[in-house]
């Protein structure tokens, strides 16, 4: 059974910085390394969005609000997801949740974390 731990969150202030992992477990360090990954955040009251994305190649795609900021990363060996925050501001607040699938595109399949809250105080 594959499942994914979020942590790294926090309080903190405005402009600050934060690094949140999601170590997955269940998986092996070959097939997590197939897998697209991706970090989510939804606020109270909101849809869970999108914040970036890594491929199994690598390849990193970002939401405008975090570009330039933020930056996912993944250790296939450490079967475990990054990201980088920087510069937070309090409209970042929200809880972040990781997930692991063969198409991000898709909504259904593939894993996901309980989250973990990151809260950015002004």
């Amino acid at each position: 059974q594959v499942q994914l731990v979020e942590s790294g969150g926090g309080l903190v202030q405005a402009g600050g910085s934060l690094r949140l992992s999601c170590a997955a477990s269940g998986v092996g360090s070959g097939m997590f390394s197939f897998n697209d990954l991706g970090w989510y955040r939804q606020a109270p009251g909101t849809l869970r969005d999108l914040v970036a994305t890594i491929s199994s190649r690598g390849d990193t795609n970002y939401a405008d609000s975090v570009k330039g900021r933020f930056t996912i990363s993944r250790d296939n060996a450490k079967t475990t997801l990054y990201l980088e925050m920087n510069s937070l501001k309090p409209e970042d607040t929200a809880g972040y949740y990781c997930r692991l699938a063969k198409d991000l595109t898709l909504s259904l399949g593939g894993y996901w974390g309980r989250g973990t809250q990151v809260t950015v105080s002004s």
